[in-house]
């Protein structure tokens, strides 16, 4: 994929998964590529499938039925039939829709999939793809149903039948029959070719994508947990030598450096900043001392984790698929989640470490026999009113709530595959699961960051001095921007939610 004026162009080449991000989210448009060389790529393998479909080959779910149905051998005027049934009696999904970055994340991963040429469908199903992005024509897809393999087969059912003008779309704000959206983006209902309902259906691209936007915003998670403890480190007039260089030498993870060097940033002072001198002090708790060995298991595992989600974005993950070395249909599993669940059950388990660090990090500020002269639960109101408010109080109860959550959610999806369809989908990835569950952890971890935000920004105007740290300064100020100071008790709600959208979006570091 390469950048050409304001648009991407799909072809067989690479994506990022910022690209993806970057589809999905902010609507940047998509458009598949006429170079005479690939198109003719892609009509090579259509022209191959045809080949084995004249001669009587049997080609999975083509020319026969599907899994532990696939003795059956529909006559050649029943293809088309075939694959509408294939579309409807997968039309079983339940649950609360994936969103709609979610949904466009789905459509951009199957259509990079299905762009590399080995699954012998057209260039005009391509470009259909692009006409529902570039439109805002969403498909809405039930979040659950999929077992991860063969792929996601029930949720991706529904992209399937909104191209061919079936089933509901969000578009223009509304919820609306597919049939309608299409012709009002001066469109008509696309009629597949032999394989594509199979080709559009047996992948792992709702996984993938979801997994895309939680890598993405467990990044900015981990910018914004950064920041927190900086506060944090300041707010309790603790020690920033626990990130001297020396010691992540001496350790040489390279994300834990890099968190270390983030803090030093944060914490680097134009003047000599207090530190408490109290004996007991000389070192931090752990949950400040190794606040960058904590959050360096989110930074070193995003990026394998990186790695493993932009392999599979860049895969052919269905089935069959055609070698066009060798002339042959192959029929194997590329469709099987498992690479998407190992990696995002690990991002759930480094995001849950991430919500305990903050719980943890927040308990000592707000208990004056550890937050070193802070007021109890960060509560400094005028003082005709001492005792009147309980600041922090009600905050620190429901981080703690939502780190518990965040934990129990953290259980690994991939150990409880199960047998499915008569034994043929006899061992399945449950990569969906795995990736609705990072979904769910990083709102979680949003939600719990902000609150931590908010009383370290707190700690940090009792203490005063910001000042003399000018990175620190500018990230107190973004905090403020979303939470004026606490000076009486009022309902924050509205306020964690609101800078919790800020950390998912990664506007907190733009505001």
């Amino acid at each position: 994929m390469k950048r050409n004026q304001s648009a991407l162009h799909v072809s067989d080449q690479p994506v990022t998964l910022n690209q993806i991000t970057e589809v999905a989210e902010t609507s940047l448009p998509v458009e598949v590529s006429n170079d005479p060389r690939y198109r003719e790529q892609l009509l090579r393998s259509i022209d191959l499938l045809d080949e084995e479909i004249a001669c009587g080959r049997p080609v999975y779910g083509v020319t026969t039925g599907f899994g532990n149905s696939c003795g059956n051998r529909p006559s050649a005027r029943d293809m088309e039939k075939l694959g509408e049934n294939l579309i409807r009696f997968h039309g079983c999904g339940t649950g609360i829709p994936l969103s709609v970055s979610q949904s466009r994340a789905t459509l951009f991963c199957r259509m990079i999939s299905l762009a590399k040429g080995l699954s012998g469908v057209s260039h005009e199903l391509l470009v259909r793809f692009s006409d529902f992005l570039n439109h805002g024509i969403t498909p809405i897809i039930p979040s659950q149903g999929s077992v991860g393999a063969s792929g996601d087969l029930t949720p991706l059912s529904y992209v399937a039948a909104c191209l061919e003008g079936r089933r509901k779309v969000m578009y223009r704000g509304r919820t609306v029959p597919a049939s309608r959206a299409i012709r009002e983006a001066g469109l008509a209902p696309y009629r597949f070719r032999p394989k594509e309902p199979l080709a559009i259906m047996n992948g792992t691209s709702v996984m993938t994508g979801i997994g895309v936007l939680a890598v993405a915003r467990a990044g900015r998670i981990l910018e914004a947990s950064q920041a927190a403890t900086a506060l944090t480190v300041h707010g309790l007039r603790g020690h920033d030598h626990h990130f001297h260089p020396g010691i992540f030498e001496a350790k040489p993870f390279r994300g834990q450096a890099e968190v270390a060097a983030g803090l030093r940033a944060l914490l680097a002072s134009s003047r000599e900043v207090p530190e408490s001198v109290h004996p007991d002090h000389l070192q931090d708790p752990y949950s400040v001392r190794c606040a960058p060995h904590v959050l360096g298991v989110l930074a070193d595992g995003l990026k394998w984790i990186t790695a493993w989600v932009e392999t599979e974005v860049n895969s052919v993950n269905d089935n069959p698929i055609t070698h066009l070395p060798s002339r042959e249909i192959l029929m194997g599993g590329n469709f099987y989640g498992g690479h998407i669940t190992f990696a995002m059950d690990a991002l759930k388990t480094a995001l849950a470490g991430v919500c305990d660090l903050s719980d943890r990090q927040l308990a000592l500020l707000v208990d004056p026999r550890f937050s070193r002269g802070l007021p109890l639960n960060l509560a400094f109101p005028r003082k005709r009113e001492v005792g009147l408010h309980h600041g922090f109080k009600g905050m620190q109860i429901t981080a703690s709530a939502l780190t518990a959550e965040a934990q129990k959610q953290a259980m690994p999806a991939g150990v409880f595959s199960r047998s499915t369809e008569s034994h043929n989908q006899d061992k399945v990835s449950l990569g969906t699961m795995a990736a609705r569950d990072a979904d769910t952890i990083c709102l979680l971890a949003q939600r719990t960051v902000a609150i931590h935000l908010l009383a370290a920004a707190q700690a940090c105007r009792y203490r005063g001095d910001v000042d003399a740290r000018p990175e620190l300064a500018t990230v107190l100020r973004r905090v403020e921007a979303f939470s004026p100071p606490l000076e009486k008790d009022r309902p924050m709600d509205c306020e964690i939610e609101t800078l919790a959208e800020a950390i998912g979006s990664g506007s907190l570091g733009e505001s």
